[in-house]
């Protein structure tokens, strides 16, 4: 085989400089991080990324609720009972969805149903995404330590997480919430400010045990690893091998769970909001909407769209999280 020809006919000879630029020869290898290779791997899963897209998209309408109302429907609590039947309490013509109410009326009161859709979603996301920051944050520090250090520390912590895991959660948040939501006053916090305050500490700091078990197993395996070892050689103290050799290791679990963790703070607020102990009237959330849409069976409307809320934004975070696992899991057939 010859040597390749330059425009003058003369052969020409690959240098290795070319070789290592990639001109006039093969291109040079290049390496990708972790990121990278999880990226490629997400990017083939349509559903994640759907369900990626979904979550992006509610966000964004929890964000703008306050535009997206002002263009497509009517302020929240803003009363219409002219359109409403006095004698039956349900909107005239069965549901009252036209182009100027898109979701309907609520019965009796003729409150837009969209608009309450809408900002139902900065309730209950803003719950969902700062609970779990709280659980997250308890979580990955008592895992870490306790799966670390070991020894009696390591007991004292995993007996903690097994009263929290036992914990009758739901009773506790609602004897909590409702004697705590009495004390407005004496707290300097009232209003939906206490209830969300409230909400976000009893949900997330009672769920902390799931990923604190989580982190612990996988610190017990990673506190064997070489790198550990290197460091400790090198003279590393237990903080700095924690923080800067451990934790690294430990986003793609604490993401995953993250992610996951999510939608079950959505129902739990949804169920609190439900039982009448979250968010009060008038303030819109998914929950209380459901619980008043008790009341009106024969208007099947009230009751769908809000639950349907809850059922795209729980699978929606689903499906995002189990890409999400098997992005970053190494050992996944995907």
């Amino acid at each position: 085989m010859t040597a390749p020809l330059d425009v003058s006919g003369e052969e020409t000879k690959a240098t290795p400089e070319a070789v290592l630029s990639g001109v006039g020869g093969p291109k040079a290898i290049q390496g990708r991080s972790l990121g990278q290779i999880a990226w490629m791997r997400l990017k083939q899963d349509k559903v994640a990324l759907t369900g990626a897209g979904v979550v992006i998209f509610l966000v964004l309408v929890a964000i703008f609720a306050p535009l997206i109302v002002s263009w497509f429907g009517h302020p929240p609590n803003e009363f219409h009972q002219d359109l409403i039947d006095t004698m039956t309490m349900r909107p005239k013509g069965g549901s009252g969805i036209s182009g100027e109410f898109l979701f309907g009326l609520e019965p009796q009161n003729g409150r837009d149903l969209f608009s309450r859709v809408v900002y139902g979603a900065r309730i209950s996301l803003l719950i969902a995404f700062f609970a779990t920051l709280l659980s997250v944050l308890i979580g990955t520090v008592m895992g870490v330590v306790a799966g670390y250090f070991g020894g009696w520390v390591d007991a004292i912590i995993s007996r903690l997480m097994d009263i929290f895991l036992a914990f009758p959660i739901l009773v506790f948040a609602l004897a909590l919430v409702g004697v705590l939501g009495q004390f407005e006053t004496q707290l300097g916090v009232q209003g939906d400010t206490l209830r969300i305050l409230l909400l976000i500490f009893v949900i997330g700091f009672f769920n902390w045990g799931y990923i604190a078990r989580i982190i612990r197993g996988q610190t017990l395996s990673l506190r064997e690893r070489e790198f550990v070892d290197a460091a400790r050689s090198l003279g590393a103290r237990g903080p700095y091998i924690l923080f800067r050799e451990i934790l690294p290791n430990l986003i793609a679990p604490i993401l995953i769970y993250a992610t996951l963790l999510v939608p079950a703070n959505v129902l739990f607020e949804a169920a609190l909001s439900f039982l009448g102990v979250g968010i009060q009237p008038p303030t819109a959330t998914w929950g209380a909407m459901l619980s008043a849409a008790t009341k009106y069976y024969t208007v099947p409307h009230f009751m769908l769209f809000p639950g349907m809320a809850i059922f795209i934004t729980v699978l929606a975070f689903n499906l995002f999280g189990d890409g999400l696992r098997d992005a970053l899991d190494p050992k996944s057939s995907r």
